[in-house]
């Protein structure tokens, strides 16, 4: 191989290589250093990136972070109201249905009162999305179905915190194709949920100070609590 280098200022032509365990690796000399030359394969560039493309790319990483912290909230969500839904099947008396739907609440509240109110207006947005997409009711709906009986302190929290609304439909083929993208990409096991921490010490004493009232209320002996 000729490589050129350059000598007291002037280029010149001249094979040059230095010996390497066996191999003879090509160098360049620049006036008294010597330094060894690897070709890389070449590369094709087809755009660079400006100052639009990297901010989209900022805005998507936001969002995939966003997503990943409220996306366990919305799977939560829905299996308590599979939970509710079930139990209140078999329930038909009023007052009965009226102390289910209490102690509901105050489960719904233990479970992430705290969290809610930390959550930025953007989670909050995705947030009631996701609801919609593992409820497959939007959060309308289901206020719609408990008013009266239960204070969807959740749902009416979010909308005011928030300002959104609550009729909105999640739109994995247009609006929110993005949100759905990363969904996926949870559920395929290629994303992780940032992990929820436990519910505090202070969270379950309040949750079973609730309860207590409750059951005083409509004059019910509370469960036994299980040894197991």
């Amino acid at each position: 191989m000729i490589l050129f280098a350059c000598v007291c200022g002037m280029a010149t032509a001249m094979p040059l290589a230095a010996q390497t365990d066996g191999d003879l690796v090509p160098v360049a000399v620049m006036g008294a250093d010597t330094m060894p030359l690897y070709i890389l394969e070449p590369v094709r560039v087809e755009a660079v990136a400006t100052g639009k493309a990297k901010r989209n790319a900022a805005k998507a990483d936001r969002l995939m972070r966003h997503v990943q912290k409220v996306y366990p909230y919305a799977r939560i969500t829905a299996q308590l109201l599979e939970e509710y839904g079930h139990d209140l099947a078999d329930i038909d008396n009023r007052s009965d249905r009226e102390l289910y739907l209490k102690l509901a609440e105050a489960e719904l509240r233990a479970e992430f009162e705290e969290e809610i109110k930390e959550l930025t207006v953007s989670q909050g947005r995705i947030l009631v999305k996701l609801i919609d997409r593992e409820t497959g009711q939007t959060s309308y709906d289901l206020v719609r179905q408990l008013r009266g009986s239960f204070q969807a302190w959740m749902w009416q929290g979010i909308a005011k915190l928030f300002g959104n609304d609550l009729k909105g439909e999640y739109d994995p083929e247009g609006d929110d194709r993005l949100v759905e993208s990363i969904v996926l990409r949870i559920e395929n096991g290629e994303l992780a949920t940032v992990p929820r921490t436990p519910r505090t010490e202070k969270a379950s004493a309040r949750l079973a100070k609730r309860k207590a009232r409750l059951y005083r209320k409509y004059g019910i002996a509370p469960p036994e609590a299980s040894t197991n």
